[in-house]
């Protein structure tokens, strides 16, 4: 088999997908899921449909329309703020995207109209991360100034918290956007409805919350695909973490002094690393490198240790036992590699059922 690569397990991805899925709705809670971190490989898409999945969302254009190419037809979220560019490509292949500018929406609106389509447009707001968001002082002006445009329809309001600086989305930020929601209904005599708490890190929250809110909307990526929660990177419970391994193999085994020789200056990446003389030590080097994933991200098994790598090396050490050239060494991923790899023309995807 192909290295490196990725082991994708798609009934384990069902399996987490469906949990979620059983579980938020019982808290009236629908899941849309994320594809952005499987560029919407067709055949992952398909299984969070077989799960249950209703609507599949994505950050990028290009894999939305390759999802329309493959044949998907569910509705389809563009979950990053449209380029005015890219406006017609969204709304020939996306149903709702979530939108902060005013001049995106009016180019929206033009392009839906100009092809006999409707728009739907969630509107996120800033409750304090300070990625995307309309700030709260200026979002009843801003939500009367693109209520009418033609062939836009206003589904919900939404927010992003914890991907820049980490914020909670607590009782306090998700009560804020409850009562935002029943702001804007009273104001311009709508029904909203979508009120879009989130992602992943909104599972902690989601899950143990037992008062009235208006979340309605959660969007899923690592949750499904990894089986833990953003905030604390925290196993849920009854769901599967290994359900996408990363395999790479050993090219290299040698005993080698652990303090290199000669004039030290800064490394292809324009680092300097303090080194310890700890003697001979058991190293192998494994083919891949920081070209094809997020090497900070990768947790290797018990007894392996990462010490360094390259742009096509990874260099590991040994304890107990020394690896031999052509072993397979297998990984387990957090968000940013899994992220990397799936996006590496480098890293073979092998998918299987149990």
């Amino acid at each position: 088999m192909s290295n490196p690569r990725l082991e994708i397990n798609c009934a384990k991805i069902h399996h987490n997908a469906h949990i979620l899925f059983s579980r938020l709705g019982k808290k009236n809670i629908s899941v849309t899921p994320v594809t952005k971190v499987c560029l919407g490989h067709p055949e992952i898409v398909q299984t969070l449909i077989n799960a249950g999945a209703d609507m599949i969302a994505d950050s990028r254009i290009e894999n939305i329309e390759s999802m329309r190419h493959s044949g998907v037809t569910v509705p389809m979220m563009l979950i990053r703020s449209p380029m005015l560019s890219q406006a017609s490509r969204v709304v020939q292949s996306c149903d709702i995207s979530l939108n902060t500018e005013l001049a995106a929406i009016k180019q929206l609106s033009k392009a839906a109209s100009s092809s006999g389509r409707v728009h739907g447009v969630v509107i996120m707001i800033e409750l304090g991360d300070l990625r995307e968001g309309v700030m709260q002082d200026n979002l009843e002006d801003f939500i009367s100034q693109i209520i009418y445009l033609p062939n836009i329809v206003l589904k919900g309001i939404g927010t992003n918290l914890t991907c820049r600086y980490g914020v909670d989305p607590d009782n306090d930020k998700m009560s804020n956007l409850s009562d935002l929601a029943d702001e804007i209904e009273r104001k311009f005599g709508i029904t909203l409805d979508i009120v879009s708490g989130g992602n992943s890190a909104n599972l902690n929250w989601a899950l143990n919350n037992k008062k009235k809110t208006r979340i309605n909307h959660l969007r899923l990526g690592e949750a499904i695909f990894l089986g833990c929660e953003t905030l604390y990177q925290q196993t849920i419970d009854g769901l599967f973490t290994d359900a996408i391994t990363l395999i790479a193999e050993v090219i290299e085994s040698k005993e080698k002094p652990s303090l290199p020789w000669g004039n030290l200056c800064l490394n292809a990446f324009g680092e300097q690393q303090k080194i310890l003389d700890r003697g001979n030590v058991s190293q192998a080097i494994l083919a891949i490198g920081r070209q094809d994933v997020s090497i900070l991200g990768l947790k290797p098994p018990i007894g392996v240790n990462i010490v360094a790598s390259t742009s096509d090396h990874l260099i590991v050490e040994t304890s107990d036992f020394s690896l031999t050239v052509g072993q397979e060494v297998r990984f387990q991923l957090n968000y940013s590699a899994l992220l990397s790899s799936m996006s590496s023309p480098f890293i073979h995807k092998h998918l299987f059922e149990n």
